[in-house]
């Protein structure tokens, strides 16, 4: 890592970016890049968002970019947050700002034309790192790019202080650690613990927001395990125990080797028993979607027995690859990831035609048959009259016997 100077990434060459530094006076010094860009970029990991701090009060950004012809949408306008649209991407442009007041779960702002009161307010020291969208040259207020250089997550002044302005800060602390840290501060890791029954003021979806970005960072198992030997997740989500946590480290083993992007969901279904009351409980008190909840129960439903293939039928793949993963079958996930599933070459009005009267009798046939064509690994659709035959046949000796 260059202490010094921001690293000449490519998205600094962003399509407008240079114009929108120049219309917002970067040259004399009124606007900078801050956060998640500058620390990513330090790190040398891609880079999405991109954020502008500025000394301009939100008003004369908006007039500034409309005169530029930038189109500007006030996304954020009580907290100072204008987005600036150009052509490669939107770019979030926020005036200097200090709080005034905050309850734990939101903060009322004032403006300011004073960086470090700016960096004061945010939450980590790697997160309250400035450059220069010119030159590159780097303003640390708080030692975050010791902090960065060692892999440590801190708070910015008093840890307890910072929690109790935002109580979402005890996950994006421990999210942080997974993501980036090797060393977690002691005294932020004292106050996360302390404060932890502070998590429950919060809506669960910010806490899922959190928690599912958390899962799928590249340490999660080990800060996952951290967070439950403290006791972190006891007054929101006392499902999660030490025995999830070892099948989570099982599957983030498995996915790595079977080439799989973590998944969050999955990653949950791991944390949890093999409960489906459990996961269905979880997954509302979370608020996840219900495409969500039907996945994380099926996870930890006991699943039919068969191939993988006849699992990936039934299930769905993406479910069949959650199960398989989850119990360690690594070549029987990889198997099904993108196998074709195929859909049964019969009809029922087919069974009709063989002499089935439609209604219950049709329908119990038609599983009859579709539970052996799976068993028989999918054949195609000549055995399937085969097999359609030779049921029909049985289900009209059962009606005359």
């Amino acid at each position: 890592m260059d202490g010094m100077i921001l690293p000449n990434a490519d998205w600094r060459h962003r399509d407008g970016l240079d114009r929108l530094g120049e219309v917002l006076g970067a040259d004399k010094g009124l606007s900078r890049f801050v956060g998640g860009a500058v620390r990513d970029a330090l790190l040398e990991l891609p880079v999405a968002d991109i954020d502008i701090a500025t000394r301009h009060q939100p008003e004369d950004v908006i007039d500034l970019l409309r005169r530029a012809g930038i189109r500007a949408v006030p996304t954020g306008l009580a907290h100072g947050t204008i987005t600036a649209v150009l052509e490669s991407g939107p770019v979030e442009v926020t005036t200097l700002r200090r709080d005034v007041s905050t309850d734990g779960r939101r903060a009322t702002v004032a403006f300011t034309d004073d960086w470090r009161e700016d960096a004061a307010r945010r939450d980590f020291t790697m997160n309250a790192l400035y450059a220069d969208p010119r030159t590159g040259e780097l303003f640390d207020y708080f030692g975050g790019l010791a902090d960065l250089e060692a892999r440590r997550v801190r708070f910015i002044g008093d840890p307890l202080q910072r929690i109790a302005e935002d109580h979402l800060r005890i996950l994006r602390f421990f999210r942080f650690l997974a993501r980036f840290g090797d060393v977690p501060d002691p005294a932020g890791l004292e106050a996360c613990t302390a404060r932890a029954k502070d998590l429950m003021a919060l809506s669960r979806e910010r806490i899922a927001d959190e928690l599912l970005k958390l899962l799928v960072a590249k340490h999660a198992a080990r800060v996952v395990r951290l967070m439950v030997d403290r006791g972190i997740f006891l007054p929101v989500l006392p499902e999660i125990a030490a025995e999830g946590v070892e099948r989570l480290d099982g599957l983030a083993t498995s996915e790595s080797a079977a080439g799989e992007t973590p998944d969050a969901i999955r990653r949950l279904a791991a944390l949890l028993p093999p409960d489906p009351a459990t996961a269905d409980s979880v997954g509302a008190r979370l608020k996840l979607s219900n495409a969500q909840r039907r996945r994380l129960i099926t996870a930890v439903s006991p699943f039919p027995p068969g191939t993988p293939q006849a699992l990936a039928y039934r299930l769905g793949t993406e479910s069949g690859v959650d199960i398989l993963l989850l119990g360690g079958r690594i070549e029987d996930a990889a198997s099904v990831r993108d196998w074709p599933v195929p859909r049964i070459p019969l009809t029922g009005g087919a069974l009709v035609e063989r002499g089935l009267s439609k209604g219950p009798e049709v329908a119990r046939a038609l599983r009859t048959v579709e539970d052996r064509w799976i068993a028989e690994g999918f054949p195609d659709a000549a055995r399937i009259e085969v097999i359609a035959d030779e049921v029909v046949a049985q289900a009209l000796r059962s009606v005359k016997s």
